[in-house]
């Protein structure tokens, strides 16, 4: 039955096509673009929306000349057909909305609601895993990169966007600027890292890029998580870890060792103390004083 509804509604897209509002679709794409760094997304949020609108224009053909929720849902039922992940599915529904509501300035009451997400818990290494981590990869600079991800609770993004200006060694603490959600927020600059941090500021302007490719310029953050995925590797650990573990691991230490969870949250750039919350479910305290039944 889906795959015929589905099919039916390919058709009424495609009957649509020779209707048209003013404009071809690049150009109802750039004007997105404009609206989205009028209000102040970030760029990666600009690259995402925009490309998912492009791609629902190519969707629906040229049939845009009116509001059609089942055209949506349609569009959206395909990638839950092909098994795509829920934050995908939403990614979509999100871009939609904005495209509706403030590129074709059309008012309609949305009825079609966020695909729950999966609540998988975080995969976290233990501190000898991260030691093992950075210890097996042997570039010097790749073992800073990785270290400061791991010490500073970082995202992939905001260690490639890093720049001299950010580091400020003589208070302790790194300044990130324009993370996700387009919020700037302080966070720890471990004390063992500040010699390789002094050495690495040398010769550099302070708008210089703390971490550059060997050409020059920003690294890709596909480049940094092929770094970890080597040193996990080499490192012989099986378990299903990414880039993003390291930031996993260091909230989860931070549990363990007795931080309070409201500076947790903080350091993390958490909006909601929940999102934070979810790191209390994979802390080993307490586990190790619990006896199997076995």
């Amino acid at each position: 039955m889906l795959v015929i509804f589905l099919t039916n509604l390919n058709m009424l897209a495609k009957q649509r096509q020779n209707r048209w509002i003013d404009g071809n679709s690049e150009k109802l794409i750039e004007k997105m673009a404009v609206e989205l760094k009028l209000k102040g997304y970030s760029k990666k949020t600009l690259d995402s929306y925009t490309s998912c609108a492009r791609r629902y224009l190519q969707f629906l053909g040229s049939g845009l000349d009116f509001f059609d929720e089942s055209l949506i849902k349609a569009f959206l039922m395909g990638f839950q057909a092909q098994g795509r992940a829920s934050q995908t599915i939403n990614l979509y529904l999100n871009a939609i909305k904005f495209f509706y509501r403030y590129v074709l300035m059309v008012e309609f009451t949305f009825k079609i609601k966020m695909m729950k997400k999966p609540k998988h818990l975080p995969v976290v290494l233990s501190h000898g895993e991260v030691m093992e981590v950075i210890g097996a990869t042997k570039n010097k600079k790749h073992q800073l990169m990785l270290a400061l991800a791991y010490g500073a609770g970082l995202r992939v993004s905001e260690v490639v966007s890093l720049k001299i200006k950010d580091i400020d060694i003589a208070n302790n603490v790194i300044n990130i600027r324009g993370a996700k959600g387009n919020k700037d927020r302080v966070t720890l600059l471990p004390v063992k890292l500040k010699k390789l941090l002094k050495v690495a500021l040398l010769s550099k302007d302070k708008n210089d890029l703390l971490f550059e490719s060997e050409r020059g310029g920003a690294l890709t953050s596909r480049t940094l998580q092929k770094i970890f995925e080597n040193g996990l590797r080499n490192a012989c650990i099986k378990k299903d870890a990414t880039f993003h573990s390291l930031r996993h691991s260091f909230a989860t230490h931070l549990i363990e060792n007795g931080t309070d969870i409201r500076y947790i949250q903080h350091l993390l750039g958490h909006s909601n103390i929940r999102t934070t919350q979810i790191y209390t479910k994979v802390t080993s305290v307490g586990l190790g004083k619990i006896d199997s039944p076995l």
